[in-house]
């Protein structure tokens, strides 16, 4: 059975840090070439005659093409030392100035535009994914949402990452009420909470449910006496990386072949089935209807796992005559277009 590990952030193209291309790395290196030449014509002039104060004079005034007067005699020793300082150092001080002026228009310029446009973008996201945290967590979550085609907002302190098309960036305090707006907290679908601490993680999914009633909040909990703080903040659901990350393992022990399957099956999209979710929406032709009624695996091929009423319960293998109900989810297996007959069916 092939196997495709999750993407990690840096297979993200676009998702990188902004010393990679730093606007001021070529200004640098124009100041450090000019600092060199300026020393070696000072100690040529000293080598000429000159007294290093002197020299560094003449040498400041030669590249700089001031030519006040020249301090020593004009010999021709001194002539062509002063030509070849002449030719170097001119031509440095031009291409400084011009790497200084597109430095400016690149560095100051280019990062308003980019902020303004980014402000734009945020603007008109709609049912997005809001991440808060940009850690090792985060990182991983907003690949696999990128990967399944959803717009993700990062709230995070860093600001050396740029954007990608599905990936966003606010810089700033999860914390603050002012920098989740920011990420367009009141058009967001969902919310997920994965600071590194239980107490900022609270903090925010508090925040989080004051701002938004019906708002999905998924809270990360690095303690597990944190997870009854987190659904008491508000969080609909709440995930312990560790306690999962250890289950996982002990199921690679315990039936390696069972994990894997499932593993691949819900996180490898290219894998012709796979398992997914279908809520009952309001007016749904099959509300009020037993299974029997429906027909779901006659009609659309597919396979029904499971049923999850509004009291949050799993029904797992049901009944011919269970009946679905608006707000009812459907856990169910099949391929592509099985998954679009269910919705269809569905009226989804």
């Amino acid at each position: 059975m092939r196997r495709r590990p999750l993407p990690s952030w840096v297979h993200l193209p676009g998702v990188r840090s902004l010393s990679a291309d730093d606007p001021w790395a070529r200004l640098r290196a124009g100041l450090l070439v000019l600092a060199g030449i300026l020393g070696f014509g000072t100690v040529g002039y000293m080598v000429l005659g000159l007294d290093p104060l002197d020299a560094l004079y003449q040498a400041v005034t030669t590249v700089t093409t001031v030519g006040f007067r020249e301090l020593g005699e004009a010999d021709a020793a001194w002539m062509i030392f002063t030509i070849v300082l002449v030719l170097t150092g001119t031509g440095t001080v031009l291409y400084l100035l011009g790497v200084m002026l597109e430095t400016l228009v690149e560095g100051r310029l280019g990062d308003e535009v980019r902020r303004r446009r980014m402000e734009r973008e945020l603007d008109a996201l709609t049912g997005h994914v809001v991440v808060c945290g940009w850690g090792q967590v985060g990182q991983a979550i907003c690949a696999t949402l990128a990967a399944a085609g959803d717009q993700v907002v990062v709230v995070d302190r860093h600001e050396d990452l740029r954007p990608t098309d599905s990936i966003r960036f606010v810089s700033g305090d999860a914390t603050d009420d002012a920098v989740l707006r920011k990420a367009g907290i009141e058009r967001a679908r969902a919310l997920v909470v994965a600071l590194d601490t239980d107490a900022g993680n609270v903090y925010v999914t508090l925040s989080g449910r004051s701002m938004r009633t019906d708002l999905f909040i998924v809270a990360r909990a690095t303690s597990s006496s944190a997870e009854e703080k987190l659904y008491r903040a508000g969080a609909d659901r709440v995930v312990n990386p560790h306690a999962i990350g250890g289950t996982r393992m002990a199921s690679l022990i315990t039936s390696p072949h069972v994990a894997d399957f499932l593993d691949v099956v819900m996180h490898d999209r290219e894998l012709v089935v796979r398992i997914a979710e279908h809520d009952l929406p309001v007016g749904t032709p099959v509300a009020g209807r037993s299974l029997a009624e429906c027909h779901i695996g006659e009609l659309t091929g597919a396979t029904l796992l499971a049923i999850r009423g509004k009291d949050g319960r799993f029904v797992t293998h049901p009944d011919p005559d269970v009946r679905l109900h608006y707000g009812d989810i459907l856990i169910v297996l099949g391929t592509e277009d099985q998954h679009v007959a269910v919705q269809h069916l569905l009226g989804e």
